[in-house]
Order: structure tokens, then sequence, then C-alpha cells
């Protein structure tokens, strides 16, 4: 008998993305998935360079892929604030002269970019951040920081910007950061199995919340898995990630915003 080889999956290693995991680790179909797990940019480059054939990659490497499908209803998103995408600083937002950009995720970065150009109309000049870049913040230096690392940091910083937030209010929509995506079309059989997985791991976030530590004092999971992160890729989400994307399709063209130079999504 012909064995077919495992799906190779590879997923963000992020607090926000634990309910999917559980989900699939507890589906048969694990069965089938060679998973590993890497940050955001990581999760991109693996995709592109043919490394995975399943991932929840940020949704700003779709353009760069010559054949893709968005394979699940399930998505990281949020309608509002997120709460772990922000821009942090000492000084309000329009005396920020320099912003560092989060290397975990080309999205947040060229999200940050579209609503300083759009929403707050500032100019700033972007640094590209490097590990320890945090500890840099300060003065009229910002910071984007992504994910689990943002966790704690509205107590170290008076100024905090949350990019799902200000997305909400410059267009009105939802977003997606994350979306899980293939570069090879897979059964019709497997897919649904796949979103059965992930909708069997959602159902099971209040007995997930007690399993998961917190991970800092006084962040809640329950407010953070039911309020801020919104996993439903509906049409408002579509809508939104059309929109986001014709801009990160233009910025891209224009040599100026391709500095400094980010190799993931």
């Amino acid at each position: 008998m012909v064995v077919s080889p495992p799906h190779r999956l590879v997923a963000v290693s992020y607090l926000n993305t634990k309910p999917l995991l559980y989900g699939l680790l507890r589906s048969p179909i694990s069965d089938t998935l060679a998973m590993d797990l890497a940050i955001p940019s990581e999760c991109a480059r693996q995709l592109v360079e043919g490394e995975a054939d399943i991932a929840l990659v940020p949704v700003a490497v779709l353009p760069e892929l010559p054949y893709y499908e968005i394979i699940s209803d399930y998505c990281i998103g949020a309608d509002g604030a997120v709460a772990t995408v922000c821009i942090y600083g000492d000084v309000p937002l329009e005396q920020m002269t320099h912003v560092y950009l989060d290397h975990h995720s080309r999205t947040s970065v060229m999200l940050a970019r579209l609503l300083l150009e759009e929403y707050w109309d500032h100019e700033v000049i972007f640094l590209e951040a490097e590990d320890g870049y945090i500890d840099h913040i300060n003065g009229t230096i910002g910071g984007l920081v992504i994910g689990d690392r943002t966790i704690g940091l509205d107590r170290r910083f008076q100024y905090v910007y949350d990019l799902g937030e200000a997305w909400k209010a410059h267009t009105g929509l939802p977003f997606v950061f994350a979306a899980w995506v293939t570069t090879q079309p897979l059964p019709q059989a497997f897919v649904r199995q796949f979103n059965a997985a992930l909708a069997e791991g959602l159902a099971h976030l209040p007995q997930l919340q007690l399993l998961l530590p917190s991970p800092a004092p006084g962040f809640d999971l329950t407010e953070y898995f039911t309020h801020h992160i919104d996993y439903a890729l509906d049409d408002g989400k579509r809508e939104a990630l059309g929109r986001f994307l014709e801009y990160v399709q233009q910025a891209t063209s224009v040599s100026d915003l391709r500095q400094p130079n980010f190799s993931g999504a």
C-alpha cells in the first residue's frame, strides 16, 4: 500500500493561534500533517520557498505567491482593538520622529505604514528593528510591536496605538492579520476535515482558557480570545483583505516604501 506523504504545515507560534492548533491536534487530521510553529515572517518564507504546503501566514505575503488558495473560514483577525499589534511610545504619535518596525511580520509593518499615511497623516523615519529593539523605544522614537511580546507593554509605555482599532476607525472594517493558505490544490474532503478541526478547537475555548497559563499578571485570556481576536473569516474581513492587499501591491511598487528591507510577510 502506498502511503501519501503528510502535508507540511507551519503555523504562527503566538498565543492567538493556540485554539486553532488545539483543534488540529485533537483531530484525526493531525495524522496527515507534519506540523511546525514559527514567527509570522518565517511562516511566510516557508510557504514562498515551498518548504510548507499549508501555512497560517500574514496576509501581506499573498501577492508574492504565483498560486494560492485560502482554505479556511477561520483566520487571525480583529474587529476593532486587537491588543497585540500596537505602536508604543513615550510621547504622543504626532510627536514621534522615528518608529521601529517589528521584523516579525510585514503585514503589521504595512498596516502601520498605511495608517500613518492615510489615517494619522504623520510622517516618520522608519527604523528596521532587531532583537532587543523594544529597549530602544524612548523619547521621540516609537516602536511597532506585535504578538506575545506586546503583553505588559501597555504598563511600560504611556502611549499605545492599537492598529486594529485604528484600522476600524479609518475604514469601518475588521482586519485579517493571518489566513490559512495553501500553494497547491487540496482535496475538498481534506479541506472540510481541516475546517471542522479548527471549528472544534474554537468550540473548546472555555476549556482551553482554563488550561493555558496567563502570560503576564493582569492579562485576561478570556478577554483576549473573545473580545480582541476574531477568528471568523467572514464577508467583512474578506472585503478588508481586498482593501489592504490593494495597498500592499501599490506600496511595494514604490521604491522608497521598500526601505528598510523586510524579508518576511
